[in-house]
């Protein structure tokens, strides 16, 4: 309403057009706030409410489109606060992402954040005296690179932190403000999450191609016919992530972010991207969900990560299995006790409060008193009750090669090497290459050979190759007479098949790499796999080498795998 006008000059139904968008904007705000009060863990408490607080939002963003010219005379609607609007839901089809892992929300997400950079929402922003103002729209920005990055919309991130850059700056200079330091270190994160890849992948005319790791059509090996396999679906996955020094952006190291690529399918584009030209609408419905339901746990402590593997446990349904990964410092044992129990080997720390030397975390008090962050392989016997399938990547992971099947159900655990070469030592800050194996063997297997780049050309002829190897590798896997019958039981899941596909790939070319020579530096699992049936066949041999010399890499590897033991 304007200064000179009355609350009588205005005619009633316009009145009340601003009444009921005050109560909608009110009843979605309250709705929003509340989001944060919900547990994050459990599937079922949180599905109403975000319901709720959907319709809401869906209304206000119908009504505002519908009564635009009203709300701007008679209420003064400012274009930043429809950009608001538009990023709550943003916000909201994040948070559905990260409850449903339904890649698809993250389009969605997409669209919204799209749509407020292409309409100038927050332009005005800027010319108003108002700093927290200017924090919505930094953190709009921060929260839609994070949804580019999960999109691996790289070219386009590139482009967001350059105008963050820029608004930084604005910021700083117009008022003097103490979260200055903050934000840059924002803006150092993302671009060194941008550049954690070891290796780019080069089109004609040298611009990088981006590629997916995602599960794709077509991706997986079959299984063959007559294949006897466990009919055992991934359901549930917690992604754990403690490594020191190692990129991050928005509580998400790369390693984590890696992995919870590799248990995604390539998203699917909703209404939104097909709603006529020029409107959004809010789309609730979601694709059918496929990917295993994640969460993701940056440095937990040790009760919030118990509560969460519980939460998990209890809701797995019948036929599933709950996937743990832990990307985290090791924690060493000080000294040896008379009884070597599950406690007695260390494990992984996944929250960091004690001093850290080296990487490595320092034990100060007595054998007697253990680390309280450490998980050990002990602290996971519970849950061994249903299938579960563990992947550790840390300096300690041959503390769970020391597990026991207590109840019989299907149980494997992939180990990282614990031990690297110099070389590949010093790349650790972008991320684990045992992980990277388990996300893009490929890439992996590029970075290991020291090459930076690849032209598209031969990535695309080398990734068709290995569509072959991935293939042979499955056979093996399911013909072994001695195979642990608990890698059968999982290999029906497609992520799992291709995460123990991808894990004999990466034992058997670091075994025929040169710089490789310690045993401590090969993965392991248990229970063990049979090595001349897998990771030491000779037929996998054979196409190791085939593609070291696709890659020119072929001196790096011993052409005689036996001369070398």
């Amino acid at each position: 309403m304007t200064g000179a006008e009355t609350e009588d000059d205005i005619p009633l139904g316009e009145r009340k057009t601003v009444t009921d968008f005050c109560y909608l904007l009110d009843k979605s705000k309250q709705l929003f706030n509340g989001l944060r009060d919900l547990p994050q863990y459990g599937h079922k408490q949180w599905q109403s409410y975000f319901g709720r607080t959907f319709d809401v939002y869906t209304k206000l963003w119908k009504f505002q489109q519908q009564h635009r010219q009203v709300l701007d005379t008679r209420y003064g609607l400012k274009r930043w606060q429809i950009g608001e609007v538009a990023s709550k839901i943003g916000q909201l089809y994040y948070h559905y992402y990260l409850r449903t892992s339904e890649t698809s929300y993250l389009n969605e997400a997409f669209s919204f954040y799209s749509a407020i950079r292409q309409r100038s929402y927050y332009f005005q922003v800027n010319k108003e005296d108002r700093p927290e103002l200017v924090v919505k729209k930094l953190r709009y920005y921060a929260r839609y690179i994070v949804v580019c990055l999960l999109l691996n919309k790289m070219d386009l991130v590139k482009v967001l932190v350059k105008e963050l850059s820029e608004e930084i700056e604005d910021y700083t200079q117009r008022f003097n403000t103490e979260d200055q330091l903050e934000w840059n270190l924002v803006l150092q994160e993302v671009a060194a999450f941008v550049e954690a890849d070891p290796v780019v992948v080069l089109n004609d005319n040298n611009s990088v191609l981006v590629t997916s790791n995602r599960l794709q059509e077509g991706s997986v090996p079959p299984l063959e016919q007559g294949m006897v396999v466990g009919q055992l679906v991934l359901a549930d996955a917690l992604i754990i992530g403690n490594c020191n020094n190692q990129v991050k952006f928005s509580e998400l190291t790369i390693d984590m972010f890696r992995m919870l690529q590799a248990l995604e399918r390539e998203p699917v584009n909703l209404a939104t991207q097909t709603s006529k030209q020029g409107t959004l609408e809010p789309n609730e419905k979601p694709a059918k969900r496929e990917n295993p339901h994640k969460y993701l746990l940056y440095k937990p402590t040790f009760s919030q990560l118990f509560t969460f593997l519980s939460a998990s446990f209890k809701e797995l349904p019948a036929n599933s299995v709950q996937l743990v990964y832990l990307s985290a410092t090791g924690v060493f044992p000080t000294g040896h006790t008379d009884y070597e129990g599950p406690y007695d080997f260390g494990g992984v720390l996944t929250n960091t409060n004690r001093d850290v030397v080296n990487g490595e975390t320092v034990q100060k008090r007595n054998q007697a008193q253990k680390e309280m962050h450490c998980l050990h392989p002990g602290d996971l016997f519970p849950f061994t009750r249903k299938p579960l399938f563990v992947i550790v990547d840390s300096t300690n992971s041959t503390a769970y090669k020391n597990f026991t099947n207590l109840f019989g159900q299907p149980l494997v655990c992939l180990l990282s090497p614990t031990v690297y070469p110099k070389s590949v030592q010093d790349q650790s800050q972008r991320g684990s290459l045992f992980t990277l194996f388990l996300y893009s063997p490929l890439l992996a297997f590029s970075s290991v050979c020291g090459l930076n780049s690849l032209r598209r050309g031969l990535w695309e002829q080398a990734q068709e190759f290995l569509r072959k190897v991935y293939h042979d590798i499955g056979q093996m896997i399911t013909r072994s007479r001695t195979i642990d019958q608990a890698f059968l039981q999982f290999f029906g899941d497609e992520f799992l098949r291709l995460l123990l596909i991808r894990f004999v790939f990466c034992s058997a070319a670091l075994r025929l790499h040169k710089l490789f020579r310690e045993s401590r530096s090969f993965p392991e699992s248990y229970p063990e796999l049979p090595k001349q049936d897998t990771v030491e066949s000779s037929v996998l041999q054979k196409h190791i080498l085939e593609l070291a010399a696709m890659l020119d890499v072929q001196s790096l590897f011993w052409d005689d795998s036996l001369e070398a033991y």
